[in-house]
């Protein structure tokens, strides 16, 4: 088969996009996904990697996915030493354009995502084959589970905090537009209330009937003695 010439940027971006999908669209359902960042002062430097964390254990954790755009790229890959033991990611895929690997060439416990020339993600093998079925899904994540180098993993998340800058200060932002948010939706119900109750003496009005201030101004002179 032909290959359509991708760039390695573009196949990265696609990766990162992936990561972030969720389950139902055959995705890992990443919070934070980033491309082509270190994982220490040397040593491995992921293509791409996304981090999940939903409070469920047997579906949270490292996701590695290292882009390769011609076989001779590929075959060098394994010859890395975090390749044989170690390395990022609880699950690993290579993600190319179509053809350029098949399942059967993978290393032991590596996924394999195929591009096409549209830019379609096709899952070929690994966990992502059967993660969009609930049933199977945890079944095929611990079969393909690796132990990962939590330390550099780490040293990932702080670098992008660490960019973000005050961290406690976008925290403390996020926290008062949140809150903020909540009162002007508290705000908005009340006002539709009010308008909804308006809009009942406007008919009520029309058909000569009592509306609502005619009612409880009645009611409360009701209880006042007439001397």
């Amino acid at each position: 088969m032909d290959q359509f010439e991708w760039a390695h940027h573009d196949l990265c971006t696609i990766a990162v996009k992936w990561l972030q999908r969720p389950h139902s669209a055959k995705g890992h359902g990443c919070d934070v996904a980033v491309s082509e960042i270190r994982s220490g002062w040397d040593g491995e430097v992921p293509d791409a990697i996304g981090f999940r964390r939903k409070g469920i254990p047997q579906e949270d954790g490292s996701i590695v996915v290292e882009v390769k755009v011609s076989r001779a790229d590929y075959l060098a890959d394994r010859k890395k030493d975090h390749r044989q033991t170690g390395g990022l990611g609880n699950w690993r895929y290579f993600l190319c354009p179509e053809g350029l690997i098949q399942a059967d060439e993978l290393p032991s416990g590596w996924g394999l995502i195929w591009v096409t020339r549209r830019g379609h993600v096709k899952p070929q093998a690994g966990a992502a084959t059967a993660i969009r079925s609930s049933g199977e899904r945890r079944e095929s994540l611990a079969a393909f589970r690796f132990d990962s180098d939590v330390t550099r993993e780490q040293f990932i998340l702080v670098r992008l905090l660490a960019r973000v800058g005050d961290v406690e200060k976008v925290n403390r932002k996020i926290k008062e537009a949140v809150s903020e948010q909540y009162r002007l939706a508290r705000r908005c119900d009340q006002k539709q209330k009010e308008n909804e109750e308006l809009t009942k003496d406007l008919h009520r009005v029309r058909r000569g009937e009592e509306t609502s201030d005619e009612k409880w101004i009645r009611e409360a002179f009701q209880g006042i003695p007439r001397g």
